[in-house]
């Protein structure tokens, strides 16, 4: 499932995070990268145990969990500690690639996180640079990608993916990964499309309608079959 997410920063929020990544260090962004996609990524990255990235990672956190929505379509049941990137210069380009199918986290003795969705959060306004786009090869095509700042795009950990060059500017953004309590893109794509039918009934019939309490309990069965807690 490919969706995109409205507004998961404020405009302060988006101003703070601003603010600190303009003073930022930036290094070589293959330090992340699995050896495949090396071959390909040449951008910039902060280093994610630098104080930049400590900073920034509450403010990411506390969009993601007050936002319905991602909560809604990705299951979230681990979220891997949100990176940024920034594109533009000679670092401009990411060619394509699939992300490594487990991270580990770091901080920890071999914890892992599985990747089942890939997430790239907006922090430049597409005003800010040219090119860019972040292109998602999926069933119907390529998939252009360039959002609003502060916006978010999901996309299938599985997807082969790349960020085209940028030819002015900057373009900055947090990126990560959601291993989800439903693996199956498919059912989560179920899910998501039945929680946003129930919230469109609940808001024109009502809490207390029996269709609404039956199909409300139909998606609570169906999320207790298929998740993997």
């Amino acid at each position: 499932m490919l969706l995109h997410i409205r507004q998961v920063l404020t405009r302060d929020e988006l101003r703070s995070a601003r603010a600190i990544l303009d003073r930022a260090a930036w290094a070589d962004g293959r330090v992340t990268a699995g050896a495949q996609s090396a071959l390909a990524k040449k951008n910039e990255q902060l280093d994610q145990e630098g104080e930049a990235a400590k900073a920034l990672r509450p403010i990411v956190m506390q969009g993601l969990n007050r936002n319905a929505d991602f909560f809604s379509a990705a299951l979230p049941k681990r979220v891997f500690p949100p990176l940024f990137n920034r594109y533009g210069g000679a670092a401009n380009a990411f060619g394509n690639h699939v992300d490594n199918a487990v991270r580990f986290l770091p901080g920890t003795v071999g914890e892992r996180v599985r990747t089942d969705i890939s997430c790239t959060l907006f922090l430049a306004e597409p005003d800010e640079y040219d090119g860019g786009e972040l292109v998602i090869e999926d069933t119907f095509g390529p998939q252009r990608v360039k959002l609003p700042a502060g916006d978010m795009v999901l996309y299938p950990g599985t997807s082969v993916h790349r960020v085209d060059p940028v030819t002015r500017g900057h373009r900055v953004a947090s990126f990560f990964w959601v291993e989800s309590m439903v693996r199956s893109d498919e059912q989560r794509r179920l899910l998501y499309e039945m929680d946003r039918h129930l919230m469109h009934l609940r808001g024109t019939v009502g809490e207390a309608d029996p269709g609404v309490i039956g199909l409300t309990g139909t998606y609570h069965n169906l999320l207790r079959a298929w998740a993997d807690m």
